[in-house]
């Protein structure tokens, strides 16, 4: 049996200056398949509508989805043939819709003056409406027989397999310079996608914005959050309670930018390996102390290093100081 879950908060700097969530995510439960995405608007001066970017971004995903699943049957087959050119399909129509439902909403919601009051006049009209909505985008699909997830632009996917071990199976976004970050605004942003996919039975994926990866010191710390939130589901009440809570506090004492996080899981599975997820835990938290004590050992050493050279110097014997002769 499917299941999923979605929750965003708005971070610590918005709520000190007033500015509204750019983040938006949900997710959607039905016999055949289960989807889970979360999108991040940029945020930044030309984006300014970007928070309602990532809102149509989401639902023109979940809406998307259930045109292509509408048919599993037919769906799997040809999925099975060749995933990766179905995917690029699925991306092209949420780009294609996307870029729909903006235009719909730029004209049936006027620019404001307000929304004018930061620029000059030549500065606005230089100003796509497409970037006005910018966002990222990512999104996972799991199915009986197979899962896959596409991603444009920051943010993480990460899977969590029968044997309790969580994975970024999308490779860190490069396709854009240094600084850039990909966008469902970009002429190219079909080129700018990413995406995954396995026949392997899993017992979730979750797909989160850039605000959660960043609260965490290492990318193993990152994953191994993963593994915990796969321990705490089989409790849907108390699991809900705890990500909210511990998002709200990753966001007001860490990044201070919104965070999305939303998955998709089997019931079944997860009940059917309890055993499993908490081994995987107490060795996570073994690795973490070994990380800890090499990190710990590498400064002191570096320390030692660096003592060792200042006495060095403070030890060496003053350099003879050379007098140019005088002509006679």
């Amino acid at each position: 049996m499917f299941s999923g879950f979605n929750k965003t908060v708005i971070g610590g700097s918005h709520t000190d200056s007033g500015k509204i969530c750019q983040d938006y995510s949900e997710y959607y439960v039905c016999e055949n398949y289960s989807a889970a995405v979360v999108a991040d608007g940029h945020g930044s001066r030309k984006h300014f509508r970007s928070d309602i970017g990532s809102q149509l971004a989401v639902k023109v995903t979940l809406s998307t989805l259930s045109e292509f699943l509408s048919d599993m049957d037919e769906f799997e087959k040809s999925f099975r043939d060749d995933p990766s050119r179905v995917i690029k399909k699925i991306q092209k129509h949420i780009i294609s819709y996307w870029n729909k439902a903006i235009a719909g909403h730029f004209i049936g919601v006027p620019i404001t003056d307000k929304e004018k009051e930061p620029f000059t006049d030549e500065q606005f009209r230089a100003i796509k409406h497409e970037s006005m909505y910018g966002t990222t985008l990512i999104a996972c699909v799991m199915c009986k027989n197979f899962s896959f997830g596409i991603q444009i632009g920051d943010g993480s996917l990460v899977t969590v397999n029968n044997y309790a071990v969580a994975q970024m199976p999308i490779a860190d976004d490069e396709s854009c310079p240094a600084n850039l970050t990909a966008s469902m605004c970009n002429t190219n942003a079909i080129d700018l996608f990413n995406h995954f996919y396995t026949f392997d039975e899993l017992m979730a994926v979750f797909v989160s914005t850039d605000g959660l990866f960043t609260s965490f010191g290492s990318r193993e710390d990152f994953q191994d959050y993963h593994t915990i939130l796969v321990g705490l589901l089989d409790d849907r009440d108390a699991f809900m309670n705890a990500v909210s809570k511990n998002l709200v506090k990753r966001t007001n004492h860490g990044t201070r930018d919104d965070i999305s996080l939303a998955g998709v899981y089997s019931q079944n599975l997860i009940a059917a390996n309890q055993e499993a997820i908490m081994s995987q835990i107490e060795l996570n938290r073994k690795m973490t102390e070994i990380r800890k004590a090499e990190h710990k050992a590498k400064i002191e050493k570096q320390k030692a290093k660096a003592a060792m050279m200042r006495n060095r110097s403070d030890s060496a014997p003053e350099p003879t100081q050379k007098y140019e002769m005088e002509s006679i």
